[in-house]
């Protein structure tokens, strides 16, 4: 478990820090991603400053991923350590206190106190993406901000016997964007990559161990592709093979993808979302 108890939680009188995981939503659009930037303004700078405010000892949080510009999030994980000497709240209203100093835009759902052990990134076990396209000639002005128009009609029977080739362990690198480093690995595990329908609104979910930089925007982009004949949906597995980026598809605009929740391992070793959310498109 992620989380402590009262019983198995040293007396705060005989600890230097407190831990504290927090579940984080927020509307990218205004944000250069996530992380603190040396220009433009991430969103984790934004929760740092109101945690600042509430707890001055409170230097840094650490994140579950990233988000890149105009991303957005409803279960993006991070944890805090907060100097116990600081810390005279009840934890429950934790979140509340910390949302009162931060833009409409950025909410904390959730603040709960966890194993001092406890890391946001490295004891993640798993991603969910979902990603959003309005499939219509006129966008509805509802989600120009967190969907990608693609106005024509697609064959979303070929974009689903395309989506399921992305399953499994594979080389992403064709589906990537470019770093300015050179990535230990490229190899990845999905073990879900489907496409549902509600009306007009077309929703990519993708699931794996992990994911590249913009690999989800360019599984999608290349997808998007497949449903108006542009790329064969047979050709996934030469594309993938083939670990060069010119062959896929295009990569999907920013605006209509949504780091959905964070899986993590329980103690036991089986594998437990701490991060379940299923109310917002994301």
């Amino acid at each position: 478990m992620n989380c402590v108890d009262g019983n198995s939680r040293a007396p705060d009188s005989i600890v230097k820090t407190l831990k504290f995981k927090l579940v984080i939503a927020y509307e990218g659009t205004q944000y250069a991603g996530w992380q603190v930037q040396t220009s433009g303004v991430g969103v984790q700078q934004k929760v740092e400053e109101a945690l600042g405010r509430l707890f001055p000892g409170v230097k840094r949080i650490h994140s579950s991923s990233r988000t890149d510009t105009g991303v957005h999030a409803l279960g993006m994980v991070a944890h805090v350590e907060i100097p116990a000497a600081e810390f005279k709240m009840p934890v429950a209203k934790l979140a509340l206190a910390i949302n009162a100093h931060l833009p409409e835009d950025v909410r904390v759902l959730s603040a709960t106190r966890c194993r001092a052990d406890f890391h946001a990134r490295f004891d993640a076990a798993g991603k969910q993406y979902r990603y959003f396209v309005w499939n219509h000639a006129a966008m509805n002005p509802l989600l120009r901000r967190q969907a990608w128009q693609v106005p024509r009609k697609l064959d979303l029977a070929a974009m689903r016997s395309a989506a399921g080739l992305f399953v499994g362990k594979h080389d992403f690198k064709s589906f990537a964007g470019t770093r300015s480093y050179e990535m230990e690995s490229t190899v990845r595990h999905l073990t879900r990559c489907e496409l549902k329908r509600s009306g007009l609104l077309l929703t990519f979910i993708i699931e794996g161990d992990g994911f590249l930089y913009k690999m989800c925007r360019g599984i999608v982009g290349t997808l998007v592709q497949v449903g108006q004949g542009k790329i064969a949906a047979e050709d996934i597995r030469k594309i993938l093979a083939s670990r060069d980026r010119r062959v896929a598809g295009m990569t999907a605009p920013a605006q209509g993808l949504v780091l959905w929740k964070v899986f993590y391992k329980s103690k036991t070793g089986n594998p437990k979302s701490k991060v379940k959310h299923e109310h917002r498109a994301g």
